[in-house]
């Protein structure tokens, strides 16, 4: 889809994050640790989306609130990875998340702190920034959480604004991203707990899904799910198509930022060529990728590269379909 790199990509991050990180030897309650230094990245789900396509090639707008010093920094670091920034000034400073590992155990553990609130006329004057962008993006994604202040229908009055121009994604869950889908998007990349959420069921096997995602299809809400299941893979179901991933076997370094790695493979691939097979398999090595890098470094290319031959893709027809199936 060369229209796509031609006209390009925004990204909004309405919650957006300098995310700090660093390793223990292990966690021990009332007692001082002692940790490794500290590793700061810019964070927030679509600020990620950014530095990942950045990488893979694709330079995508990203649109943040910025305050504080915490705000000064998170430009910084996106000017250091080279990610185009628009940053709006706000009053309050930008919230700081924390990522630790513990070497013993190898887990992590990610604090994530609330942002802080919003004004009125600060979260209008980042839907006024993606309204003034020429020529209109491609693509505009949308993801993360919505710091007080913001309401609920955020990403609806978003979608409302774009959707007459541009392919619109939104990285949500609860009633944020049913705010869009009342709008109507084009694609949408849950994880099956967002998904049963949404679509009000406990039921996971693959039919079940795909009717689910199809009644929304149906109703004009989305055009694509992309169904993200961890170690299980995905599930990409539009009106006319089911197709489920396998997922890899790896030994996670870090979670941080696989969904977002996930989504920027896929729309990367998307800009490459546009078939939906194809962005399913680099979606799946993406978020696979990400797994391999320390804190919330994220997907890095040579590993998605690497790992995209190891994704199946296989085609499912639903027991609707079977049960009605098509003249010939």
């Amino acid at each position: 889809m060369v229209e796509i790199l031609r006209t390009g990509i925004v990204t909004l991050t309405i919650n957006p994050a300098v995310d700090a990180s660093t390793s223990v030897k292990k966690m021990a309650p009332f007692t001082k640790m002692r940790c490794a230094p500290a590793h700061r990245d810019p964070g927030g789900g679509g600020i990620n989306v950014a530095r990942v396509l950045k990488r893979l090639g694709i330079d995508a707008s990203a649109i943040y609130p910025a305050g504080g010093a915490t705000g000064e920094m998170l430009g910084a670091l996106l000017a250091t990875e080279g990610v185009r920034c628009i940053p709006v000034p706000v009053q309050n400073a930008t919230r700081e998340d924390l990522t630790v590992f513990v070497e013993t155990t190898r887990e992590q553990f990610r604090f994530v702190f609330p942002g802080a609130p919003l004004g009125d006329g600060e979260w209008q004057q980042c839907l006024e920034e993606l309204k003034r962008i020429e020529p209109r993006p491609a693509f505009v994604i949308a993801s993360g959480s919505l710091p007080a202040g913001v309401p609920e229908d955020f990403y609806g009055k978003l979608t409302q604004a774009c959707r007459a121009h541009s392919k619109v994604i939104v990285d949500a869950s609860g009633r944020f991203l049913r705010a869009a889908l009342e709008q109507g998007v084009y694609l949408i990349k849950p994880n099956l707990r967002e998904f049963q959420e949404l679509a009000a069921m406990t039921a996971s096997d693959d039919n079940a899904l795909i009717e689910a995602g199809r009644r929304l299809i149906g109703r004009g809400q989305v055009e694509v799910i992309a169904l993200s299941m961890g170690p299980d893979g995905a599930l990409l179901i539009t009106r006319d198509l089911a197709l489920r991933a396998n997922g890899l076997p790896i030994e996670p370094v870090s979670v941080s930022g696989a969904g977002d790695s996930f989504l920027a493979a896929m729309v990367w691939s998307l800009g490459s060529n546009g078939d939906l097979e194809t962005a399913l398999r680099y979606g799946v090595a993406g978020g696979s990728a990400a797994l391999l890098s320390p804190g919330t470094d994220l997907c890095r290319p040579q590993d998605m590269h690497r790992l995209v031959a190891e994704v199946t893709v296989r085609p499912i027809i639903s027991q609707t379909a079977r049960s009605n199936p098509t003249d010939e």
